[in-house]
């Protein structure tokens, strides 16, 4: 399908979110692996079983839920509206955000790896529960551009940026 520069813009910006947030997870987890203390199996219920489980629960909740996954779809759609993945300032405040997160995690880990801090297996469950958002949006997406009225605004370009709402 030929959609327009703007919605190829903002699908490759959802993406990349996406994919860079998959990354700074996995480095994360590389680096919280070798620093903090304890046997592997604590290591690995906290760092990935327990994260995993928040991932599922959030991409569930976000689609199967239809309040929620209509909020969602809102703000997918109000994202896209706004520009959001289309200007150089939106994709930097995008990966700074990013950024942020990756430092918030270092931090928790690198004071629970010299005992100041607790096991930080609330970030790694927070932030896969953030990927779970950034998934279902990615979804969300997807049906946006499939669903017919839509799909011919995103297409046309004739996108009424008063509406708050999807079509």
């Amino acid at each position: 399908m030929n959609f327009t520069p703007a919605w190829r813009n903002f699908r490759r910006m959802q993406f990349s979110v996406l994919a860079a947030a998959g990354l700074i997870y996995a480095l994360a987890l590389t680096y919280a692996w070798g620093a903090l203390p304890g046997p592997m199996g604590i290591k690995l219920e906290r760092l990935t079983l327990l994260p995993a489980l928040f991932l599922l629960v959030s991409v569930c909740l976000s689609l199967l839920i239809a309040p929620a996954r209509k909020w969602l779809k809102g703000h997918v759609w109000t994202s896209f509206r706004l520009g959001f993945g289309q200007t150089p300032v939106s994709v930097l405040a995008g990966l700074g955000v990013l950024g942020l997160m990756a430092g918030f995690i270092w931090f928790q880990t690198s004071r629970a790896a010299t005992g100041a801090a607790p096991y930080p297996a609330g970030v790694f469950s927070g932030y896969a529960a953030g990927i779970g958002l950034l998934i279902a949006q990615w979804v969300i997406g997807g049906q946006l551009q499939r669903d017919p009225a839509i799909g011919r605004l995103i297409r046309s370009g004739g996108i009424d940026h008063g509406s708050e709402t999807p079509p």
